[in-house]
């Protein structure tokens, strides 16, 4: 069995600068990319970039970001947390993406995603009504595609597409690396294995336990549908500092910061203390020293069978300094400290 992976996400998240004040976007963009040099530096195996289209958050365009990661790294792999595949061309996705995975020789991925947030469907010019069908459509242009095969589809979104064949084309013969967002509903689910596209779990809050009957319907279904074997990952976010009070302490405020915001757009309630500190205890915040996150990645892995695992280590304004430093500690102890545990449990 290979090992874990373990890599990093992060959305841009508009940050604090020294002064106190939110930095401008630029400047979170050029942080970001000093926080993947680090990232590859370090032993990280993977880092993902989201896309937004609003102002908490720097990253509208990842790919161009990751056209500098690929130049300033040596060994990372890179890709999406997510790309919004339903206000996007799936062509185009390809086509960027095969371009990243050439500029990196083989280093490049993508994580496809819905959109939880909508943004994207007015800003591109798409009726938030064909949310279904837009994601449907364009997923199966890219299921065809991604191969490296030509296409043949017609729907309704566009004009159809005849031996249609995609430049530049992948040289990896599988073709590109490609993950599928889901926030666990049986269906998504199902298409993952469907797609033959691995499932990446978006597990942010609640005990990672109650994802256990996704997990099994993912295995089964590969089973049934005599897929073979699929990876698993998942995408968490937390926070690494020195000490467990540090990282709690650190955290806090720039959680709330960021919890209370999206969550008066979306009718939540303000979080509490109280509830912050019981996800950090039983639920999917990674908050603490290295070693609290690395006991509790270890749990999660060997629970739900993980082949990687992704912590989303940026939230709302906590400063570039601290994320530089947390970054440090994950790939320096944390990671090999996970490893360790699987490998005594094995």
């Amino acid at each position: 069995m290979s090992p874990l992976e373990l890599g990093l996400d992060t959305f841009g998240d508009t940050t604090l600068g020294p002064d106190g004040t939110l930095l401008p976007h630029g400047q979170v963009i050029r942080n970001v990319l000093q926080e993947a040099i680090l990232a590859d530096r370090v032993g990280v195996d993977f880092i993902g970039l989201g896309e937004h289209h609003r102002d908490d958050f720097a990253i509208s365009a990842p790919d161009v970001l990751l056209g500098a990661v690929a130049a300033r790294t040596e060994r990372i792999r890179f890709g999406t947390a997510v790309t919004v595949l339903s206000s996007d061309d799936p062509i185009r996705v390809i086509e960027r993406f095969n371009t990243l995975d050439a500029l990196s020789n083989g280093r490049a991925e993508v994580i496809l995603g819905r959109g939880s947030f909508t943004e994207s469907f007015p800003l591109f010019g798409f009726d938030l009504a064909d949310y279904e069908i837009l994601f449907n459509e364009k997923l199966a242009i890219f299921t065809r595609a991604f191969h490296g095969e030509p296409v043949t589809w017609s729907g309704s979104h566009r004009t159809p597409l005849h031996e249609q064949r995609i430049y530049p084309a992948n040289e990896r013969p599988e073709g590109l690396v490609a993950w599928m967002g889901v926030g666990g509903s049986p269906e998504s689910v199902i298409r993952s294995v469907q797609t033959g596209i691995p499932m990446m779990l978006a597990i942010i809050g609640g005990d990672p336990a109650r994802f256990l009957p996704y997990v099994e319907l993912y295995r089964r279904a590969q089973t049934e549908l005599g897929t073979g074997p699929l990876p698993l990952g998942t995408h968490s976010p937390g926070h690494v500092a020195d000490t467990d009070e540090q990282a709690i302490e650190e955290l806090w405020p720039h959680f709330k910061a960021q919890r209370d915001r999206i969550g008066r757009d979306r009718g939540w309630p303000p979080v509490t203390r109280a509830a912050y500190e019981a996800e950090i205890g039983d639920g999917s915040l990674y908050v603490g020293s290295p070693e609290t996150v690395a006991a509790k990645i270890a749990r999660t892995a060997s629970l739900l069978g993980l082949d990687r695992f992704d912590l989303k280590y940026s939230h709302g304004p906590l400063a570039h300094e601290k994320l530089l430093h947390g970054i440090e500690l994950y790939g320096t102890q944390v990671i090999p400290r996970v490893r360790e545990i699987l490998a005594d449990q094995a």
